[in-house]
């Protein structure tokens, strides 16, 4: 039978369609380093590596909640730390300003000393990263404490989401952890500038209160930053496995790959040199 030199033709076109293809297919293995590029080469595997793909973008994002939320409690601890050593500043002022040796105008010149210490607090309460303010409940954006200790906050603290369903204060309610911190060293100034013994001493013991609960909250604070330790520990281990897994999915074997395509590439030349020689023949090949 006969067999047209179109169909001759139509047949190489193909088979050399066919080697391209596959050829390019290996060089894009090859070049990617995976062996899943498109829909077609492995439906159920690209569903799967999307999956895991969006599963530890979560878990990423969890962690920069994560580690915002730990320089928020750094900051905090710092700030209360400070604040805590303000407090037994005054009070070993107070102890001073109570003693019966001690005239008026000492007690009216250690009212600029509380002053001072006022004014510190202030500052300390008034703690921001990044322009965020820490104490100022969820009115971040708020300098929590005016310069004469009133509270512009609110009472909903800050929180980042640690977890699918979870979440964590990070922020404080300023005006509950310092605002009676802020009464009480008014009224100190107040008494030492009326050389009010009576008032020093109640300052002391308000004092002695304020440091034992700016205790309980920096206490408070490590607790938190010890979970979210945790969190992030097994966030990492969570993602180093998915990652793993995405890895065997959709991987290519680069040794086997860079073969794959040394064998495609050799199967391209001899299609094109065959081709060659079969559509140079003419009749007079076939002629003795």
């Amino acid at each position: 039978m006969r067999v047209a030199n179109k169909t001759i033709y139509d047949t190489v076109t193909y088979n050399l369609g066919s080697c391209t293809q596959e050829m390019n297919k290996a060089n894009e293995i090859v070049s990617s380093g995976k062996r899943i590029n498109n829909l077609s080469d492995d439906p159920v595997g690209l569903t799967q590596a999307l999956d895991l793909k969006s599963a530890i973008s979560n878990l990423e994002q969890m962690q920069r909640n994560i580690s915002r939320g730990n320089s928020w409690l750094a900051s905090s601890e710092s700030a209360l730390t400070h604040v805590q050593d303000i407090i037994s500043e005054t009070k070993t002022l107070c102890i001073q300003m109570a003693n019966a040796t001690i005239d008026s105008t000492q007690r009216l010149s250690a009212a600029g000393t509380v002053q001072n210490l006022f004014d510190e607090i202030i500052s300390l309460t008034n703690t921001n990263i990044a322009g965020s303010y820490i104490f100022s409940g969820s009115k971040t954006d708020t300098t929590p404490f005016s310069d004469n200790g009133t509270y512009n906050g609110n009472s909903n603290a800050f929180t980042v989401k640690i977890g699918k369903d979870a979440t964590i204060e990070v922020g404080s309610d300023g005006g509950a952890v310092f605002g009676d911190i802020f009464t009480t060293m008014a009224d100190l100034k107040n008494s030492l500038e009326t050389n009010d013994v009576g008032g020093i001493q109640d300052a002391m013991s308000d004092l002695d209160g304020h440091f034992d609960d700016i205790s309980a909250k920096t206490s408070d604070v490590g607790s938190k930053m010890n979970r979210m330790d945790v969190k992030e520990k097994i966030f990492e281990d969570i993602i180093f496995a998915n990652t793993e897994r995405l890895s065997k999915i959709e991987d290519a074997d680069m040794a086997e790959a860079i073969m794959e395509l040394k064998a495609r590439e050799f199967a391209y030349q001899a299609a094109l040199s065959s081709s060659a020689k079969l559509m140079a023949l003419t009749l007079m090949d076939y002629m003795e």
